[in-house]
């Protein structure tokens, strides 16, 4: 018996009770704080692995209570506000990074039609035309949060670290929103419900008089868009090795320098629950949402029914997650300059021709065979000419000397220190030098003074 999943149209939300509803939004809000705590779990455990060494295995099984464990210490910690801080505007910066990041969710498709007490409903809060661009809205708003928080902590370390954030993630978002558009059309709307039915079955595409089938998952169909929408996601969620906004080494903790105990609990929230967030919207985008993949449901009919999409729609966001953290276990961070030039110079560029070569595609190619060969060629060769331009020599031009540096800065610059400006040695240094050179100790400069010791 073939059993087919009802996939919810946007004429099915709007008509629950007001306890169902109530129902899901909990439902959902427990999905985001519960893999939030086991996010944290799993990054320990896992950077542990990959570091050849135990992680967590003291507090409960697995270590699994350490989490928890952790979130009380931090509740009792004292609540400290700086005297220059803007209190109302420092007390709820936290919350609005929560806020935006759990937001999301909120539109996120997390299996078909399924009967909840006997009542026909999807298994999503609700969904509207322009899902997706409710999205991209939480996630633009998220970066106030942030630029709020170091702003008002009265203090230069916190206004550097929210100042970055909101560089970095006004940077990405534009590459973010441009690989959207490719799946807007390619499937034709901006419902998640829809963008999800839209990759329930493969396409045929002609190709130079040959017929190919590829899969439904726009991940493969959309492979530049993914890459880039992923790479963009890691930068928007300030995660490595794009966590420029809280630097330690440069920042002492960036925007989050000036929090203690709940808020500062709060920050962290908001970051791990915008990881499992923008997971699950690349799954729905680009992975299939919550259908099983191609090879469970040729073996096994009723996969894609009831409420078995939820572990399909789980397992690809834990795999997600899982990348985010293997990324932060294997690469080094980036300097900000190479991260606004990746974001501005690489992969801009390359998506506006992928978006314009895929628009091509869509308008030019022939409604009765699809055959649209020349427009993908073109687009290809574009693409790896643009990729050549763009790809760094590895060349660096060798320095001018100092005293045209010096006289090329314009008039009013910030004086340069003279040549001759140098830090004395330490005692310990001198009377090293004294040890080895006892003739000359004093006679040279920059303050290599004798040692009243010596």
């Amino acid at each position: 018996m073939l059993v087919v999943a009802q996939n919810p149209t946007l004429q099915d939300f709007g008509h629950d009770p007001w306890w169902l509803v109530l129902i899901k939004v909990v439902a959902v809000f427990a999905f985001g704080m519960l893999c939030t705590l086991l996010g944290v779990w799993f990054e320990r455990r896992v950077v542990a692995r990959m570091a050849v060494r135990p992680g967590l295995n003291q507090a409960g099984p697995l270590g699994l209570l350490q989490t928890l464990a952790d979130g009380l210490k931090g509740a009792f910690k004292e609540d400290i506000m700086p005297r220059t801080a803007d209190k109302v505007v420092f007390f709820f910066a936290p919350t609005v990074a929560v806020i935006c990041a759990m937001t999301s969710l909120s539109v996120i498709p997390f299996g078909p039609m399924v009967s909840i007490f006997g009542h026909q409903t999807p298994l999503q809060v609700t969904d509207v035309p322009v899902a997706v661009l409710i999205i991209l809205a939480c996630s633009g708003m998220a970066v106030f949060g942030i630029v709020l928080g170091g702003w008002a902590s009265g203090s230069t370390y916190p206004l550097l670290g929210g100042l970055r954030s909101s560089a970095q993630m006004i940077s990405y978002e534009v590459s973010m929103g441009l690989s959207v558009v490719a799946v807007f059309m390619l499937s034709g709307t901006m419902s998640t419900s829809q963008i999800v039915d839209a990759q329930a079955s493969g396409r045929d595409f002609e190709f130079f008089g040959a017929t190919v089938s590829a899969p439904g998952w726009y991940a493969i169909l959309l492979a530049p868009s993914f890459i880039i929408f992923f790479i963009a996601i890691v930068g928007e969620t300030n995660r490595a090795p794009f966590d420029l906004p809280e630097a330690e080494s440069e920042l002492v903790a960036g925007y989050m320098t000036e929090y203690s105990s709940l808020k500062f609990l709060l920050f962290m929230l908001s970051e791990y629950v915008a990881m499992v967030s923008m997971s699950a919207v690349t799954a729905t985008l680009f992975l299939g949402g919550w259908r099983a993949p191609a090879p469970i449901t040729t073996i096994w009919a009723g996969a894609n029914s009831g409420w078995w999409p939820l572990l399909w729609f789980f397992i690809k966001v834990v795999l997600l997650v899982f990348v985010f953290v293997w990324l932060r276990a294997t690469l080094p961070r980036l300097r900000y300059d190479q991260f606004m030039r990746l974001g501005w110079r690489v992969l801009l560029p390359i998506n506006l021709v992928w978006i314009l070569s895929l628009a091509a595609f869509q308008v030019y190619r022939d409604p009765e065979t699809g055959d649209a060969k020349y427009v993908i060629l073109g687009g290809f060769l574009v693409g790896i000419v643009l990729l050549a331009l763009l790809w760094p020599s590895g060349k660096r031009a060798p320095d001018k000397p100092l005293e045209d540096q010096i006289k090329s800065r314009p008039p009013g610059s910030f004086p340069i220190p003279p040549m001759d400006l140098q830090v004395p040695p330490s005692p310990r240094a001198r009377r090293a030098v004294a040890e080895r050179e006892p003739a000359n100790v004093g006679a040279g400069s920059g303050g290599d003074l004798p040692d009243k010791e010596s």
